[in-house]
């Protein structure tokens, strides 16, 4: 079987994740190529040794651009910070090496789309990590959306919401530095915000509303420093989509107790669906005709009759995890790169997804509905 060089920049939370799903596709699917772990590059030589050891790639460096260089890496996975995908994506491309990227893929859409131009015309394959996207019970919502099973789409409801910043004590770090790009509608509304395009189609124009909850934190731990925030907390924006269905979308840091509420409703003319990531083993149906007295949601339960769930387990109800959805977009990417249907979703995805946030910042800025096509 042919082998492929995987070449990891970053070894934090993601980088790590990454590393994981690169060990278990193997073991889990039958992958038209190999990957091997050849080189991983952090900050410095000892942190990329260190993490080379814990994650199992052969060897290390303390120069992405080195790794680049490497005639033994074919794929080129990048896990840093948002701002620092620019620099290291174009070395790559210029390398003529596929590229595997966190998402978001770039600060704002034209950079977005600069990345994208310049991979097309290399001939580059790219891959950007929306893993949300491979949960094979969102998978069945697009079938049965599909199928017209719940009729012609109404209306769509969507937030990602988490509490990781809602402590004002939380120190200021790369995520709230405006060189990053937008904050939660960034981090954490690209996530809805491509699961809404995935299910429901292209987003036409937003009227957004953003807002900085907490206006400065400290600069590092304890510090009595503060540094101004500039990016919003949370956002909120009206939605329209092509399909003719309107909708709302809301990204939040600050959202005290929730921990994960990656979450959407569909109502369609016929019935709707319901999903959180917080019970994402799960998908919610209901569909007209009930009888009365007995009408509302039922509760389908992943299995093994969902494509990717019975790789990892030949029994209803055990559950995949979120290492489980990577290890999925790990596979869809490995098929992609040896020929099979191209890697999704691409450069090109990520960008639309982009110009969606910025479409959103845009509006909260002018006060009035923005186009997509104005991005």
């Amino acid at each position: 079987m042919k082998q492929l060089g995987v070449g990891l920049i970053g070894s934090g939370f993601m980088g790590r994740c990454h590393a994981v799903a690169f060990r278990a596709a193997p073991g889990l699917f039958d992958l038209p190529t190999e990957p091997t772990l050849e080189l991983l590059a952090d900050v410095d030589e000892q942190v990329a040794k260190e993490a080379a050891r814990r994650l199992g790639f052969a060897r290390s460096t303390g120069s992405w651009r080195a790794l680049i260089e490497d005639r033994a890496v074919g794929l080129v996975d990048v896990t840093t910070p948002t701002f620092l995908h620019e620099e290291m994506v174009r070395a790559a491309i210029a390398a003529g090496k596929d590229i595997y990227c966190e998402k978001p893929l770039a600060p704002n859409a034209a950079t977005a789309l600069a990345l994208v131009e310049a991979a097309e015309v290399a001939g580059v394959k790219t891959m950007v990590g929306f893993n949300y996207l491979k949960n094979p019970i969102t998978a069945l919502a697009r079938e049965i959306i599909a199928s017209g099973e719940i009729g012609a789409l109404i209306g769509f409801r969507g937030i990602h919401a988490e509490d990781y910043m809602a402590d004002p004590a939380t120190p200021f770090s790369w995520r709230l530095d405006p060189a990053n790009g937008p904050g939660a509608i960034g981090d954490l509304g690209s996530h809805i915000i491509s699961l809404a395009r995935y299910l429901m189609g292209d987003i036409e124009a937003v009227c957004g509303e953003t807002t900085t909850v907490v206006a400065e934190r400290p600069v590092a731990p304890g510090s009595s420093e503060r540094r101004a925030v500039e990016v919003d907390d949370q956002t909120q924006a009206l939605v329209r989509f092509a399909c003719g269905a309107r909708g709302t979308l809301e990204a939040s840091w600050v959202a005290s107790g929730r921990k994960m509420q990656l979450a959407y409703e569909i109502s369609g003319s016929r019935g709707s669906l319901a999903f959180t990531q917080e019970r994402f083993n799960e998908l919610k149906l209901s569909t007209a005709g009930q009888s009365r007295g007995r009408d509302g949601y039922k509760t389908i339960i992943a299995g093994p009759d969902h494509p990717a769930y019975e790789a990892f387990c030949p029994a209803p109800g055990h559950q995949l995890g979120f290492n489980d959805l990577k290890t999925i977009e790990v596979r869809d990417l490995l098929v992609g790169l040896a020929g099979g249907s191209p890697p999704w979703p691409d450069f090109r995805e990520a960008w639309q997804v982009q110009r969606v946030v910025d479409a959103v910042v845009a509006s909260a800025a002018e006060g009035r509905w923005v186009p997509i096509a104005e991005i």
